[in-house]
């Protein structure tokens, strides 16, 4: 069997309704599955005008908005027509990328069917109601994960550091690494426009410190926010550039009121605004790779960042960035100083990430997901002669 003989159908809580890092990276594998001859089928809540057009067939899936987060949408039921259509469809594995009511069910189906299903994992769901002051529902939310996760014949991770925390949860023990890569003739050095920094507002000298994602509570922007707050005090010498929109942006623009927020950026625009910024500063603890890190590293800034599933397994500490205990607000602060204050360590920093970009092909990373959907043919193929 090879990459052409697969029949896959993908399930996602969000496909291309809001676009963010696990969406274009799963847009990313279908398109590369589709050049390689496989038939992919998409299942997924959709929306009249959605962020982007989806790659591939897609299929919308009953759902309903979540409450206070309208932007999101929560898959409701495998409905009579979605089954319909996967019988039609006649996948040979399954794929869920969501953690929700739909996925749930369509691994029922598929192991109903003898049908394997691997599952993705593109974020750190458990972690999210520390940011809503109901951080006691998290090991609830961890058991609920892992009922899910060892049904599956296998997960995918972002990330050697994320496959160790999913082991230690006990979530699965077959887990292969999916990681993501970077487009290098996007993002890249040569995207720094000091003119375009002094539209907005930055000299050529000034220290840029940059945030970039989607602005909701849980990427860290208490911490963000904080930190900002001691470099001010300390009287260190910067300015903040925010590329993203979302619901908590009026929160975000009232913490930090000297922060040039340039809103949503794509493409060559994203990045020249990350290439003008000086050094990166993430401080989530929810990704579970951080395509925003990789794109400044190929972009050649430092990143400052927590110590956590995402950013630990691309920076490496006094190397290319600093990497910091989770809310560690000081220290934090002493990292983005350095920064701020050695031009040279900058430059330093910039270029060791920059060359540690350079092993993120996107191709070569999504045929290690076509291959641990024909090992999982095959182990079910060899099960099933042996019975």
């Amino acid at each position: 069997m090879q990459t052409s003989d697969l029949r896959i159908a993908l399930f996602s809580g969000n496909y291309n309704y809001v676009r963010d890092g696990a969406n274009q990276a799963l847009n990313r594998l279908v398109g590369y599955l589709l050049r390689q001859g496989a038939q992919v089928r998409v299942y997924s809540p959709t929306i009249e005008e959605p962020a982007f057009p989806p790659t591939g067939d897609l299929v919308s899936v009953p759902s309903m908005a979540i409450p206070n987060r309208p932007e999101y949408r929560i898959p409701l039921s495998l409905s009579a027509s979605v089954k319909r259509d996967l019988e039609g469809f006649a996948p040979n594995i399954v794929h869920i990328s969501s953690p929700d009511r739909v996925a749930r069910q369509a691994a029922k189906w598929a192991r109903d069917r003898q049908l394997p299903v691997l599952a993705s994992v593109h974020t750190r769901f458990e972690t999210y109601f520390r940011y809503y002051n109901m951080s006691f529902l998290e090991p609830v939310v961890e058991a609920w994960l892992r009922k899910l996760y060892r049904k599956c014949d296998a997960l995918v991770a972002p990330s050697e550091s994320m496959a160790q925390v999913l082991r230690e949860q006990r979530m699965n023990y077959d887990i292969d690494i999916w990681s993501r890569g970077v487009d290098r003739d996007i993002f890249n050095t040569a995207r720094r426009d000091l003119q375009w920094r002094r539209d907005i507002g930055i000299e050529d000298d000034m220290p840029a410190i940059g945030f970039l994602g989607r602005l909701v509570m849980e990427k860290g922007l208490d911490v963000f926010s904080d930190t900002i707050d001691q470099l001010r005090r300390r009287d260190i010498r910067h300015k903040v550039i925010v590329i993203g929109e979302g619901p908590a942006r009026g929160w975000f623009e009232n913490r930090l009121p000297d922060a040039r927020f340039v809103g949503f950026q794509a493409g060559p625009d994203l990045a020249r605004a990350v290439a003008s910024m000086d050094m990166l500063f993430n401080p989530s603890v929810t990704e579970t790779f951080g395509n925003v890190t990789l794109e400044a590293m190929a972009c050649g800034l430092p990143v400052v960042a927590a110590k956590a599933t995402g950013s630990q397994s691309l920076v490496v500490d006094n190397v290319s960035g600093r990497l910091i205990a989770p809310g560690a607000i000081a220290q934090f602060a002493d990292a983005l100083r350095s920064y701020c204050e050695d031009s040279a360590l900058r430059g330093e920093h910039g270029k060791a990430g920059e060359q540690r970009s350079l092993d993120y092909s996107w191709d070569a990373i999504n045929q290690t997901v076509a291959d641990t959907y024909l090992r999982l043919l095959r182990q079910r193929s060899i099960t099933a002669d042996g019975k």
